[in-house]
């Protein structure tokens, strides 16, 4: 049975700032803009257009929006030679087994988990919704070899978390969401914090005020499908 095309949820009953001196003025010298409220869709769906996302410090759910943020420009990706042969090795499917890749993602033996029982139950419940998307790589014996998953509004997506468990499989999804972004007409791809492994890979830093202008014209862009 086909998902729903992004069933919009009730509307949170918090407030999320929405420009850059407001989540500057609150997050002061971290990246934290707010703690507490819940991890009901339609405050997960709000938190995401304001340029939030939620993460866990401790036992307490931490709002965050970094400054400066990570995103990998549709038409920047850097793709070496050696990748794209192990893109002929796999096999990729979109939202075909998202429990399965949010279970690995959320492996609590890997260095640094941070995705939680209540977490992982949010990003599911929006997979049923039709907001979250996951992309699966399979490996020739039908093993699945790694993927990703985020959450996509309109024409932005919000990577999450990846995984890998054969060489170059996490980067084979990075290159098979790209791929499939650019076919959407999607306009963000956000992947939240620079690190030498992503920047490797085309993604750049953004100032939080340019990040917020990007995302508002990302999210009025007709609603990107990641199936099949």
């Amino acid at each position: 049975m086909p998902r729903p095309s992004a069933l919009e949820p009730p509307q949170s009953r918090w407030d999320f700032p929405r420009t850059a001196e407001a989540q500057a003025a609150l997050a002061g010298p971290t990246e934290v803009v707010g703690t507490g409220a819940d991890l009901q869709p339609g405050t997960v769906l709000s938190a995401y257009r304001c340029g939030l996302f939620p993460m866990p410090v401790g036992n307490r759910l931490a709002w965050w929006s970094p400054d400066p943020r990570a995103i990998i420009p549709l038409d920047g990706l850097v793709v070496s030679r050696s990748l794209r042969r192990s893109c002929r090795r796999f096999e990729v499917t979109f939202s075909a087994a998202f429990d399965d890749v949010i279970a690995a993602c959320a492996d609590p033996s890997r260095p640094g988990g941070w995705i939680t029982g209540p977490m992982r139950s949010a990003y599911s419940l929006l997979y049923s919704l039709g907001w979250a998307h996951s992309v699966e790589v399979w490996a020739p014996a039908g093993d699945l070899a790694g993927g990703l998953y985020g959450l996509a509004i309109g024409g932005f997506f919000a990577g999450e978390s990846m995984f890998h468990r054969q060489r170059d499989a996490s980067k084979v999804a990075l290159v098979a969401l790209v791929g499939a972004l650019r076919r959407e007409g999607a306009g963000l791809l956000d992947v939240q914090w620079p690190t030498p492994h992503l920047a490797s890979l085309g993604a750049v830093e953004v100032a939080r005020a340019s990040y917020l202008e990007l995302l508002r014209k990302a999210i009025a862009l007709p609603q990107v499908q990641l199936e099949g």
